[in-house]
């Protein structure tokens, strides 16, 4: 696979990168990664076409193994033999990137020492400090 030394796990996100699996067991593998990503990614199909939308479900234990993307314009999801697919991009933004616990439970400490000085200011303007 292209980038096969790249781990999505071990560097954070997969946003901006392409990868092109050479088995079906990378396909497998980069499709679960799609799977858990948090933005839309791009399918390149071995047609040529391309296919842009969000990875919400793949089935791998089926007749036909494939991916089922939600594509903007179309009213249904559709649905990829994984056989069809020769590469996979992360090309939506990733809206779980840097959100994580640390990140949160900062923004809450200074959401909460902002609103403190704020009361306290009010008090002390109303005399009551």
């Amino acid at each position: 696979m292209n980038q096969s030394t790249h781990d999505p796990q071990s560097s954070g996100s997969s946003e901006g990168r392409t990868f092109r699996p050479t088995s079906p067991d990378e396909r497998r593998w980069i499709l679960e990664e799609a799977f858990h990503y948090r933005g839309d990614v791009t399918l390149h199909l071995r047609s040529g076409a391309r296919v842009q939308g969000y990875l919400f479900n793949q089935d791998f234990g089926g007749d036909v193994p494939h991916a089922q993307m939600l594509v903007e314009g179309l009213n249904a999801p559709r649905q990829i033999p994984c056989s069809e697919i020769v590469a996979i991009s992360f090309t939506g933004e990733d809206t779980a990137s840097g959100n994580d616990w640390e990140a949160w439970a900062r923004k809450k400490e200074s959401d909460r020492q902002a609103e403190s000085a704020r009361l306290e200011a009010a008090a002390r303007a109303r005399g009551h400090l």
